[in-house]
C-alpha cells in the first residue's frame, strides 16, 4: 500500500512530497531546509530512492540538489529545464520504479513553466495520485507569468491545455497533490481547499469549465503583483543552490546594532506587532517570525544587504533564520535575543495601534488623518475607505515621499502587512498609527466605503 505525506511551508504557502511504498519512497519538489525531509523518511523507514522537480521553481530556493547528494537519490529534472548540474533529464512518459508495485511516470504539463512536468504515482499499473507542481492547483492553477512577459499569454493557453490533459488521462478519484496554491504568490487565484481529487476538479477548477479564451482573458486580467525577489530564485535554482547554513549567526550588542542601522543595514524586529509597537530600537523594521517573514521580508529588502536579526527568543530566531534560507537570505549579518533594552543605549521608541472604529472616532472628531491602504492592487480593487492614500506593502519603503503630510493610518486587511509598512514609515520619522484590525470592521465602524464602478 502506498502512502503520500505532505511536508507543508505554510510561510510560503507551498508543500513537498514524500511518497512510497514499504522500503523507497519518493520526494518531490523538496523544501530548502532538507533535514525536514530526511526526518520524515526515517519515521516512515524508507529509503529516498528519487527527488523530482515539477519545474525550476521561481519562488523557493529547492533543497533537491543537496539531497540527492546526501541520499544518492536519482534526481530527476524536467529535460527542458536548463540547469549547470548533473541530473537525470526526465521527458514525457518516463517512467521511474520507486518501490515494489510503484512507480513515477513524467506528465508534460507546459504553463507555470514551458519545461513544467508533472508526476504520477501508479500502484500496480493503476494512478493513485499526481503531483502537479504548479501546473493544477486546488482551484486555480499556477500563474504563467514568472518567466518572461512575452511568453505570458502562450503559458496561459499551456496551462489550460495541460489542466485538460491530467483531467482527460487520469480517473476522477486520482489525488491532486500540488506544490502551489495555499497562499503562495505562484497561484493565480485562490485555493479552493486543501484536498482535492481529479474529479473534484473537473466540478470546480475554472480551468476545466472555462473555454480557453474565457480562461485566459480572466486569468492575465487577475494577475497580481510578482514578489521582487522572485527574480532571483530560478538563477538560483539552476545553478545549483549551495547546502544550506543553519548555524547561529554573530551575536550583535547594542552598539553593533546602532553601527548597522547608521550604514543603512536592515535591523528586523521578529517579535509581534503589538510587541513592536510598544516599543523597539528606533530605525528597525517590524516583520514578524509568526507572519509571513519570508515572502515579505525578501520582497521589500534590497538584494543582498545584510540583514540583523532581533528576536525574543532563540527558538523565534532558529525558526526566521530557516524561513529566511528558503528564499535564498542564507546568513543573516548578526542577530541579538532579548528585548529593545538590551538592543539599544537610546531611547526606545513606540508607536499606537487603533481600530478602524478609533479612526472613524478621529474622524467624526474633525481630525483629518492621512489614511494609507497598504494592501495589493487586486485587494483595492475591491473597494476601499473613502479618501485613503493607496501604496501597496511591498512598495512603501521606495515610496515614501508619496505619503501625504500628517499622521498616517496604516490599514491592511487584517494588520501584519499594517504593522511592517508603520514600521517603516515609524523608522523615516513620520507619525504613525497602526490600524490592528480586520477589513471588514472598516464598514461596521462607519466608515465610507467606495466601490469600484462596474462596467
Amino acid at each position: 500500500m502506498f502512502f503520500a505525506d505532505i511536508l507543508e511551508t505554510e510561510g510560503l504557502g507551498n508543500r513537498s512530497y514524500l511518497a512510497g511504498g514499504a522500503r523507497a519512497a519518493v520526494v518531490v519538489d523538496p523544501p530548502r531546509d532538507i533535514d525536514r525531509v530526511i526526518a520524515a523518511a526515517a519515521r516512515r523507514g524508507v529509503q529516498i530512492a528519487a527527488i523530482a522537480e515539477t519545474h525550476v521553481h521561481n519562488d523557493y530556493v529547492t533543497g533537491g540538489l543537496e539531497l540527492a547528494r546526501l541520499t544518492g537519490a536519482r534526481y530527476l529534472v524536467p529535460a527542458g529545464a536548463s540547469v549547470a548540474y548533473a541530473r537525470v533529464a526526465v521527458a514525457d512518459g518516463d517512467v521511474e520504479e520507486i518501490d515494489e508495485g510503484l512507480a513515477l511516470r513524467a506528465v508534460a504539463t507546459p504553463g507555470h513553466t514551458p519545461h513544467h512536468t508533472s508526476y504520477v504515482l501508479e500502484e500496480d499499473g493503476r494512478a493513485v495520485a499526481a503531483f502537479t507542481g504548479g501546473s493544477l492547483l486546488i482551484g486555480s492553477v499556477g500563474r504563467p507569468d514568472l518567466v518572461e512577459p512575452r511568453l505570458t499569454e502562450q503559458l496561459a493557453r499551456a496551462q489550460h491545455d495541460s489542466a485538460h490533459r491530467l483531467a482527460s488521462e487520469l480517473a476522477d478519484e486520482v489525488a491532486v497533490m500540488p506544490t502551489h496554491g495555499f497562499g503562495s504568490f505562484c497561484s493565480a487565484g485562490q485555493s479552493g481547499g486543501e484536498h482535492s481529487t481529479i474529479g473534484t476538479e473537473k466540478a470546480a477548477n475554472p480551468a476545466l469549465l472555462k473555454d480557453v479564451e474565457t480562461f485566459v482573458k480572466e486569468l492575465l486580467a487577475g494577475l497580481d503583483d510578482v514578489p521582487a525577489y522572485y527574480a532571483h530564485m530560478g538563477p538560483a535554482n539552476a545553478a545549483g543552490p549551495a547546502p544550506v547554513d543553519l548555524t547561529v549567526p554573530e551575536r550583535a550588542d547594542a552598539g553593533q546594532i546602532a553601527r548597522r542601522l547608521a550604514a543603512g543595514e536592515w535591523v528586523v524586529d521578529l517579535r509581534s506587532r503589538v510587541a513592536f509597537s510598544q516599543g523597539h530600537v528606533a530605525g528597525s523594521f517590524n516583520f514578524e517570525v509568526e507572519g509571513q517573514l519570508a515572502t515579505y521580508l525578501a520582497w521589500m529588502m534590497p538584494w543582498g544587504k545584510p540583514v540583523t536579526l532581533l528576536a525574543q527568543s532563540a527558538e523565534d530566531l532558529a525558526r526566521a533564520q530557516r524561513e529566511l534560507s528558503r528564499v535564498g537570505i542564507d546568513r543573516p549579518a548578526a542577530a541579538a535575543v532579548g528585548s529593545p533594552s538590551d538592543w539599544t543605549a537610546a531611547p526606545i521608541a513606540s508607536f499606537p495601534r487603533a481600530t478602524f472604529a478609533d479612526l472613524a472616532a478621529a474622524r467624526e472628531r474633525g481630525e483629518e488623518p492621512v489614511v494609507l491602504d497598504v494592501r495589493r492592487d487586486g485587494e483595492r480593487a475591491g473597494g476601499w475607505i473613502e479618501g485613503s492614500v493607496h501604496i501597496p506593502v511591498h512598495q512603501v519603503h521606495q515610496r515614501l515621499d508619496e505619503v501625504p503630510a500628517g499622521t498616517v493610518w496604516v490599514h491592511c486587511a487584517g494588520g501584519m502587512r499594517a504593522a511592517i509598512a508603520a514600521s517603516v514609515l515609524d523608522a523615516s520619522g513620520r507619525d504613525v498609527v497602526a490600524v490592528d484590525d480586520g477589513y471588514a470592521a472598516a464598514a461596521d465602524a462607519g466608515l465610507t466605503l467606495v466601490s469600484p464602478v462596474q462596467h
